[in-house]
């Protein structure tokens, strides 16, 4: 199977299961939120955002090394994957104590500590289970990590929400997100251990373990600026504005995050790739590039354009008290075009040996960011946030775009001009979404409305019937024959 089969292969697998387990996750979440109210909903957040900047202080940019390695010479997994291991485990005994630490000296409530506290199993679990599912990736197999996503959600819904019918309350739903983690943890060792026969030992080879830090950390820099710069806005709110406000911006934050599987799954498939090119073709990494950017374009305006229009009627998905979250989600929404492309442009610099420069650029977005937040929130709380996240993402993707063009011979007049061919299919969805819902169901009027979308778009040439039987057969275990990929995109 050729490289560009198995993208489109890995990226199916991935997006399908990505596809269930936002659906199961946002379920989950709309019942969170109608059952708490917007208060105690920003109280259970602010506990995820407060553990998750924290967690990747155990990682420290080791995930990303690990499938690099392990694509250039999987013959060296388990000596990577063994010396990465001992490394992160002195770094969770110092987390954990951090974050003890911290959560007390800000004086925090007896709940939100309690609720922290029980985060911190998820955190440790969550980390170990990234590690073993990156040296899945170097190999390029993503189905198991697809299972068990899914899976994971499925725990999370079901005992979550049956804890908040029993009158559990927010430390039983939030220990749902421990028990899932525990069976992740369990289900990714057993993978690479039994699935892909790679050792999983506590190594500690010097020259490694010399090697792996000199490696990881402009890896490291950057996962710790993008982590603060994903969540520090959520504590921002909780202390200049309540959780009140951290409870209507979630909503809108949890729609965009949700979204961003599909960015997130082909980026997974597509960054070992990268890294192949980036040794052995330049050309054709400059052309996997290029199609990465047309196909998050081709997605991501129209999600864009239903989810202004629509914004008031997603909003009734939660109570009455969520009114409040409306603005911010029409201003986020518009961050996701940047956001999802940020994602292959990103995956390129790491691939390259440019994530000094990633780096680089995540510390000016995230200094502007806490500039802006601090600036904003006072003035307009929940929706000052969100026109942070819409400048800020603005800001990232000018920035790496930038680098890129240094990389590679990159042709942005083909993703211009697929741009264009999108927007206007958007509009004229947008449009039809727009008058229709004042006669339909909302759901028949934004099926249509996608339809048309494509129809449209396929009128236009954003895309050909080659890339419909790539979709196809990427579904397929035979491997007969290379699928024409339209060039032109």
């Amino acid at each position: 199977m050729t490289k560009i089969e198995n993208i489109a292969k890995n990226t199916s697998y991935l997006t399908l299961a990505l596809i269930l387990q936002k659906i199961i996750s946002f379920s989950y979440f709309t019942l969170l939120a109608r059952y708490v109210g917007p208060a105690a909903l920003g109280q259970y957040y602010l506990a995820i955002s407060f553990t998750t900047i924290f967690a990747i202080f155990i990682d420290l940019g080791f995930a990303n090394v690990l499938t690099r390695e392990i694509a250039k010479d999987k013959d060296r997994a388990s000596s990577w994957l063994g010396n990465i291991l001992s490394l992160k485990l002195p770094l969770t005994i110092l987390v954990l104590l951090a974050v003890f630490i911290l959560i007390n000296v800000l004086g925090y409530d007896s709940m939100t500590k309690a609720l922290v506290y029980v985060s911190c199993i998820s955190m440790v679990l969550d980390s170990f289970t990234a590690t073993f599912f990156s040296a899945v990736r170097g190999f390029h197999n993503l189905k198991y990590e697809s299972i068990s996503s899914v899976v994971y959600q499925l725990i999370v819904l079901i005992v979550g929400y049956s804890a908040l019918l029993l009158g559990g309350g927010l430390i039983l739903a939030i220990g749902a997100l421990a028990l899932a983690s525990i069976y992740n943890f369990v289900y990714s060792w057993s993978v690479v251990r039994r699935k892909l026969q790679v050792g999983v030992h506590f190594l500690f080879d010097k020259p490694l373990i010399r090697e792996i830090l000199v490696i990881s950390w402009p890896f490291a820099a950057y996962a710790i600026l993008q982590r603060v710069y994903t969540y520090l806005d959520s504590v921002l709110l909780s202390v200049l504005a309540g959780d009140v406000q951290v409870g209507l911006y979630q909503v809108a934050f949890k729609i965009i995050f949700a979204l961003q599987f599909l960015p997130l799954a082909f980026t997974a498939s597509l960054y070992p790739a990268l890294s192949a090119y980036w040794h052995s073709n330049r050309e054709q990494l400059a052309v996997s590039f290029e199609r990465a950017m047309n196909y998050l374009i081709i997605i991501s305006l129209p999600i864009i354009v239903g989810a202004v229009v629509l914004s008031d009627k997603i909003i009734l998905l939660f109570k009455d008290g969520y009114a409040g979250a409306a603005l911010p989600l029409r201003i986020s929404i518009i961050s996701l075009f940047f956001i999802f492309l940020n994602f292959p442009v990103g995956a390129l610099l790491n691939a390259c040996d440019e994530q000094r420069k990633n780096t680089r650029n995540m510390a000016i977005v995230l200094f502007v960011s806490i500039a802006m937040n601090l600036f904003l929130i006072p003035r307009w709380q929940a929706v000052g946030a969100s026109m942070t996240v819409l400048a800020t993402s603005a800001l990232m993707f000018i920035l790496g775009i930038l680098v890129v063009r240094k990389i590679i011979t990159y042709r942005i007049g083909k993703n211009l001009l697929v741009f264009t061919k999108v927007f206007l299919a958007s509009l004229l969805m947008g449009l039809v979404i727009w008058v229709g819902r004042e006669y339909f169901n909302v759901f028949i009027t934004t099926i249509l409305g996608g339809l048309l979308y494509f129809f449209i778009l396929f009128l236009l040439g954003g895309f050909s019937r080659n890339d419909i039987l790539s979709i196809y057969h990427s579904f397929r275990k035979s491997d007969t024959g290379a699928v024409k990929i339209n060039t032109n995109l």
